[in-house]
């Protein structure tokens, strides 16, 4: 099994997103993302100053804020400060929650005009889609407008819902056709997980437990 991931630290976001958790969970987040390698840790906008001292300057693993997190039912003047806030504290990438009250209208316009002036700010921007709950007029519509917008990532969902499915990815590569990637969130718990999700196109992988998997891939050597 570890030789069908030889590179999967650069896959994980290591995310902390539970609002119950404080400034020691944080750390020990920033300590384990750096000791395996991990692309990425997944923090509320409010722990991203945090984070940057804790991961320090010279650290590859990116700080990757949330924003709008996780309803993105807030006016964009809000959701667009929120993002500058995260810019401003050292943030390297932005995980964006949608306006999915416009989305239900069909109203693409007050949808870009949520998502594009986060995009100017000029980080990488994963737009969250809560894919699970939409229909497929509604997931096109979102990809659309979000790379219309200028996202890099197309992300599958908050990680609060379901599991997130390789059926899922594969739909999303199918819509994005090669103008943004995948990240898959949501419920990765194993390594058979892991590996249907790169299989069906995920190009980074959002958990919790990125520990867990890197343990268990370790296991998998023995």
């Amino acid at each position: 099994m570890r030789d069908e991931f030889p590179d999967l630290p650069p896959l994980i976001d290591h995310a902390l997103l539970d609002p119950h958790h404080g400034l020691e969970a944080l750390r020990s987040c920033c300590d384990e993302a750096t000791h395996y390698g991990f692309a990425g840790v997944c923090v509320a906008s409010r722990w991203v100053g945090a984070a940057r001292e804790r991961l320090g300057p010279r650290n590859k693993v990116r700080v990757v804020a949330v924003i709008g997190f996780p309803f993105g039912a807030i006016p964009p003047a809000v959701k667009r400060a929120e993002a500058e806030a995260a810019l401003e504290s050292g943030a390297d990438e932005l995980d964006v929650v949608p306006d999915f009250g416009a989305l239900a209208d069909g109203d693409s316009r007050t949808l870009l005009a949520d998502l594009a002036p986060i995009v100017e700010l000029g980080l990488p921007v994963k737009v969250i889609l809560e894919q699970g709950r939409l229909g497929e007029e509604a997931l096109g519509l979102l990809v659309e407008v979000s790379i219309d917008a200028g996202a890099r990532f197309l992300k599958t969902g908050s990680g609060f819902g379901p599991p997130v499915t390789s059926a899922q990815v594969g739909r999303l590569r199918e819509l994005a056709r090669g103008r943004a990637a995948v990240k898959a969130a949501g419920g990765i718990s194993t390594l058979e997980q892991v590996q249907a999700l790169v299989e069906a196109g995920a190009e980074r992988l959002g958990t919790s437990r990125g520990v867990a998997l890197m343990q268990a891939l370790s296991a998998s050597a023995r």
